[in-house]
């Protein structure tokens, strides 16, 4: 594996203020339903099948399902996200009581000496993500000592590989690639499958539309 350094913050810088206000209707509403062909219905059905009372949610962008998802009652939840904005705008929205944030870039080693997660949630992160599909295995393993053994990893990309988008989501992809808002170019369902299995068991991969909606034990 190429050893050089990832630089996230590409993909972090675009969420500002400004951005997360639209991100609801442009990407959750618009985009989701008629680009990456997995409505945010669906995402959200996704999220309350796997979210537990003791949960992590890293790359948190709006907040959308920080609000609408059912978490069970007394949740302890945490934000990890390497954009502040995206912290304290999502934290804004959560339903959940008592929630604490940690500004963190999920390519680095995360020093951790607080009590584990039941289930962690990496919502439309990967995609945003700089490198291969190969590199990004490092958030596995960066985030799988944070899990509690039975403890489940799921999440939500879009892939640029392998798949068939219509024209709107080519360009679209093209052009958020060229930017570094994503970078997912080569990002397949096989190279994901890999990544999940060589640190988790009882892998799950389902695709809808362009996204693959993913989940794994510790």
């Amino acid at each position: 594996m190429n050893k050089e350094k990832l630089d996230s913050a590409a993909g972090a810088e675009v969420y500002s203020d400004k951005t997360l206000r639209i991100y609801d209707l442009l990407v959750l509403q618009f985009s989701n339903t008629f680009l990456w062909r997995c409505s945010a219905r669906k995402g959200l059905e996704f999220f309350n099948l796997n979210v537990s009372a003791n949960h992590l949610d890293v790359g948190v962008g709006s907040g959308y399902f920080l609000e609408h998802g059912r978490f069970p009652e007394h949740t302890r939840l945490m934000l990890m996200d390497l954009n502040p904005t995206c912290l304290s705008y999502a934290k804004a929205r959560c339903v959940v009581e008592s929630v604490s944030c940690q500004q963190v870039d999920v390519l680095e080693p995360i020093a951790w000496a607080e009590d584990k997660f039941d289930s962690i949630n990496l919502g439309y992160l990967l995609h945003c993500l700089p490198g291969t599909m190969k590199q990004k295995h490092l958030v596995f393993e960066n985030l799988k000592p944070l899990l509690h053994d039975g403890g489940v990893l799921f999440g939500s990309t879009i892939l640029g590989e392998g798949q068939k988008p219509n024209w709107p989501a080519r360009k679209l992809m093209g052009f958020y690639n060229s930017k570094g808002i994503f970078s997912n170019k080569h990002d397949n369902l096989e190279d994901l499958r890999s990544n999940l299995e060589r640190s988790f068991r009882d892998v799950t991969i389902d695709v809808v539309g362009e996204v693959a909606q993913f989940r794994a034990r510790a």
